[in-house]
């Protein structure tokens, strides 16, 4: 299982991630894209990137507006395997944006 980051290990991966902010034990982004049909391909990529990780973030989507919140739920928090994922994701909305 996968260990729960301390506050100064959370605050330096937000330090790399300024998309980012943490909520909730959670690390959350909020992007706006051009429309829902570009939003929607951005979540069916990082779909199957959290497939393929077996990681999976919580979205929401608000017409074109996507929020990700990033937790590993079984620890309650936020882990390195959050990052990594928030960091995916981040190649993903740069690639298509």
């Amino acid at each position: 299982m996968a260990e729960l980051l301390t506050d100064d290990q959370v605050t330096n991966a937000l330090s790399t991630l300024p998309d980012w902010r943490g909520e909730d034990a959670a690390l959350v982004r909020t992007v706006e894209l051009a429309s829902f049909a570009h939003a929607i391909q951005v979540v069916n990529r990082v779909a199957e990137i959290a497939e393929n990780d077996n990681h999976h973030p919580d979205i929401d989507i608000r017409w074109k507006t996507l929020t990700f919140r990033c937790s590993t739920h079984s620890t309650g928090g936020i882990t390195a395997l959050d990052v990594s994922l928030a960091e995916e994701i981040d190649g993903v909305i740069d690639a298509l944006a």
